[in-house]
């Protein structure tokens, strides 16, 4: 480490939060150096050769509807170094039992027609979330203030705030708008049944409308490097190979900004910190852990319902009722017998993911909170049930439970991917009352433990840095 140098600004990881703030100070004319343990840059936004030869898996992240609608990311000319996202036909599949699928498309009236009955009320609960993006995205992207848009906040807080599945029941009389939004609430990592978990549907299905689900070209590792290549043609600095033990090894700075969650920071500086800032964090509550697994395949996902080859991201759980069941078993500590399983299926969008004529398949259930369990028949049991004949295709698979995915980046705890449960009050006020500050003058936290929470957006870093730019500048 450069511990003879001072820099204005030292930020502790180089995941999306950890690069968006050291991109903020740059830009506010501060110098910054960026410390990461691992040999390559990225954190969840990192691909590798995980099964076999000529395959690039992404390790965490691979769909990005909040990375390019981020008010930070669509703000950086991250185009011009390198970084390219590649539009699936449709944003999302999700296949029924009955050999069809529900299609979550660019066009909110294309989405309607395949919803029969409900289409009507879709459209009605859509289009002013939709309208007011452009503002709202803000608002939502950040920490408790008064929204730029009152307005559509308040309309949106008003559905949001309900939980998803007395909401989905009470807005849709039928199984296949249920299911499209029970498959989007459940990336909360909550039970359906948990207030505030319509949110993260409404979020997902506006975000499909209007910006799209993309991948980046050649995998997620894509745009840690264009934002990596940003910071540094502005003159910022990174050191990989660089595990920080104590704040003492690091260079003279005014700032020390900390891509980590609360139970690393009360590891790395839990002697410069209150003890009762040591005790709010020590009570912060982890989620749901994730059991991830990646293929090599010989050929493309024989999905029964064909339109799902349209989509990269495909929810396999069927309907609204066996989603809820999955979601609320976990939540409880138990392992759901037919899981809900996120899957994305790049290659068929990117060629650069597989050799020819191959393909890859990333997908991950959720699984309680540093689970042990092989969930892999599980899982692939579920593709089956849509895709028979899914197995014949498997050349190799790799698998990573929560204790995998924790070794590969610390950041997840258990298998956590979202920084912390977002429940209705760690949603809003994470870690503690301060956000992204600690006891300590001139230390933040940076992480996916800060609002706005999880997702690849880098909002957290943004404000994070914004915050310490107001204080010791």
């Amino acid at each position: 480490m450069a511990q003879s140098q001072r820099y204005d600004a030292v930020v502790i990881g180089s995941g999306p939060n950890g690069l968006a703030a050291a991109i903020t100070m740059i830009d506010s004319g501060k110098s910054v150096a960026v410390y990461e343990a691992a040999d390559k840059i990225g954190g969840g936004m990192r691909s590798e050769e995980l099964t076999l030869p000529g395959f690039a898996h992404d390790l965490c992240s691979a769909v990005y509807p909040l990375a390019i609608g981020s008010p930070l990311f669509r703000s950086l000319p991250l185009v011009q170094h390198g970084l390219e996202w590649v539009q699936p036909p449709a944003p999302l599949a999700h296949p029924l039992d009955d050999g069809s699928a529900v299609m979550l498309e660019r066009s909110l009236y294309d989405t309607a027609a395949g919803l029969g009955g409900d289409g009507d009320a879709y459209q009605q609960l859509m289009r002013p979330l939709i309208d007011s993006w452009n503002g709202l995205d803000a608002d939502l992207l950040g920490p408790l203030r008064w929204p730029s848009r009152p307005l559509a906040m308040t309309r949106f807080g008003l559905s949001a705030i309900r939980p998803a599945r007395s909401f989905s029941e009470s807005w849709f009389e039928a199984q296949r708008a249920r299911a499209l939004l029970a498959g989007l609430s459940a990336h909360s990592m909550l039970p359906l049944e948990a207030w505030g978990s319509a949110a993260f549907g409404l979020v997902l299905a506006t975000t499909a409308h209007a910006l799209g689900w993309p991948i980046a070209r050649r995998g997620s590792q894509a745009l840690a490097d264009a934002l990596v290549l940003y910071l540094r043609s502005k003159g910022g600095e990174i050191y990989t190979n660089a595990p920080v033990q104590t704040l003492d090894e690091l260079p003279s700075c005014r700032v020390i900004l900390c891509d980590m969650t609360p139970k690393q920071l009360l590891g790395l500086a839990g002697d410069r910190l209150s003890p009762s800032y040591r005790r709010r964090l020590a009570r912060y509550r982890y989620g749901m852990g994730a059991f991830k697994i990646d293929w090599a395949l010989s050929a493309p996902v024989p999905w029964k319902a064909q339109a799902c080859a349209r989509a990269a991201t495909v929810h396999l759980g069927g309907t609204l009722q066996e989603i809820a069941a999955s979601e609320r078993a976990t939540w409880r500590g138990d392992h759901a017998a037919h899981p809900f399983v996120l899957a994305v299926q790049p290659s068929l969008f990117d060629s650069s993911r597989a050799p020819e004529s191959k393909h890859t398949l990333w997908t991950y259930c959720h699984v309680p909170n540093g689970s042990a369990f092989d969930m892999t028949g599980r899982i692939e049991a579920q593709i089956e049930r849509f895709a028979p004949g899914f197995r014949d295709t498997v050349l190799a698979r790799s698998v990573a439970a929560p204790a995998d995915l924790e070794r590969r980046n610390p950041n997840l705890i258990g298998g956590d991917i979202n920084g912390g449960a977002p429940t209705l009050g760690q949603l809003f006020l994470r870690p503690t009352l301060k956000l992204y500050s600690t006891s300590a003058r001139g230390l933040y936290l940076c992480s996916a433990s800060t609002p706005p929470g999880g997702g690849v957006h880098g909002m957290c870093g943004y404000f994070a840095a914004r915050k310490a730019l107001t204080d010791c500048f």
